[in-house]
């Protein structure tokens, strides 16, 4: 039994301001030499057991998820048409996020005027980001594992992503000669989803030792050199943030603002954490219990959702493009502009469940027009803080569609929505 009584929320953000402190201490001792880097990062560790903990679970509960939500979808027709539904609006909303980013890249223009010898963040590039190339073939190719057990022990999500779709849409098929298949498929679902949620009750631990890791060993000294490019990325996610509000408004047919309201809890834990997938329960938790939204959505669209919708990384890397055109004055043409909305949307579902998976991509976005890769380095600098942003625009648009495709189909309890 936890033995403090605040919602765990609010453990989360006392975390987070404790953290600020400590971390904020170790920089001015770090300053005056009385403390080394390593010795500020003494509580990292906390952070790296508990996303650790959650990368232990994360595959089989995306995989007993899935197919949970698949079996209660009932007949293949009623799967293919959630699924077809779920996948294209994903797709959708990750374009209008590329476009936003890029407007915004452009009202705040980042990059102009910016005096930084890029040259010394060289060495901060991750290797993968010289060498990712756009093949959509090949990319869509990466999305079937030739070896289901070898994907899921290399973590590679979307592989299992398209395994547990192809379990799920067989057992559907063999509903009557596989029930006790199905049947043990939804307890190893509620066992997995009661082992997150006895990590997740560890947050606040694995929150403070992150936070002060990155006040003490970063500061805010890279923010005064890339205020604008934070500000423009600030800006781009509260939009985005807005438009599910509206797309919730006008095709799920309800109120945003007890969406909004009642998200603070899973937007606290992806906020803090950086992760989709430590706030994955707590979402699917808030969404059911507290939304009404059915179960066989919460187990197959949100889960679906963490996995290959990333609208606040979408915006990220259409920034930064903007950013890095603007750094060494490289004019875009309408062409750059197509080019950027679909390699930075494919970047966005290549980059869900690789750690700095978007700097990775962010490789081959700027290779996809021409533009240097020089960037990276220096904004590697804001990434971890930027993270957090971006992660809480993920899961919103996560739960925001799910709710949509859930009123959609008729089976959200609006009673509870409004409750």
């Amino acid at each position: 039994m936890n033995p403090i009584k605040w919602p765990l929320w609010q453990q989360v953000l006392l975390s987070m301001f404790i953290g600020v402190l400590v971390g904020y201490f170790f920089k001015m001792e770090i300053a005056a030499g009385n403390m080394t880097v390593e010795q500020a990062a003494m509580f990292k560790p906390l952070g790296t057991l508990f996303i650790t903990l959650v990368k232990m679970v994360v595959v089989p509960l995306v995989f007993f998820a899935l197919i949970y939500g698949i079996t209660n979808l009932g007949e293949g027709q009623n799967f293919s048409r959630i699924a077809t539904k779920s996948i294209f609006t994903f797709l959708l909303t990750a374009c209008f996020a590329v476009v936003i980013g890029l407007i915004t890249g452009h009202l705040f223009s980042p990059g102009k005027g910016l005096s930084i010898d890029l040259s010394t963040f060289a060495a901060n590039i991750p290797e993968q980001a010289h060498h990712t190339t756009v093949s959509l073939g090949g990319l869509l190719m990466g999305f079937v594992p030739d070896n289901a057990i070898g994907a899921m022990a290399a973590g590679n999500i979307l592989q299992v992503v398209v395994f547990s779709l192809f379990v799920g849409f067989t057992l559907n098929m063999l509903r009557d000669k596989c029930q006790n298949v199905i049947a043990l498929t939804h307890e190893m679902a509620h066992l997995t989803f009661k082992m997150i949620e006895l990590i997740v009750k560890l947050s606040p631990l694995g929150v403070f030792g992150f936070i002060s890791w990155v006040v003490g060993t970063q500061g805010l000294d890279v923010l005064q050199a890339l205020g604008v490019l934070v500000l423009a990325v600030l800006a781009a996610c509260i939009a985005q943030y807005l438009i599910f509000g509206i797309l919730i408004l006008v095709f799920g047919r309800v109120s945003p603002l007890p969406f909004y309201k009642k998200m603070i809890e899973p937007q606290t834990m992806a906020f803090s954490t950086s992760s989709s997938k430590a706030a994955l329960t707590t979402t699917m938790r808030v969404l059911h219990e507290k939304m009404g939204v059915s179960r066989s959505s919460t187990n197959f669209v949100l889960p679906l959702g963490a996995s290959i919708n990333m609208d606040g990384t979408a915006i990220y890397l259409g920034i930064c493009a903007v950013f890095t055109a603007q750094v060494f004055g490289i004019a875009l043409e309408w062409h750059h502009y197509l080019t950027l909305i679909l390699t930075c949307t494919i970047a966005s579902i290549g980059a869900a469940g690789i750690p700095s998976g978007s700097l990775i991509f962010m490789g081959m976005v700027l290779s996809s027009v021409g533009l240097p890769i020089e960037t990276i380095g220096l904004i590697m600098g804001i990434d971890r803080i930027l993270d957090m942003l971006r992660t809480t625009i993920n899961i919103t648009g996560d739960a925001s569609i799910t709710l949509i495709i859930d009123s959609t189909e008729g089976t959200l309890d609006k009673e509870t929505y409004y409750s």
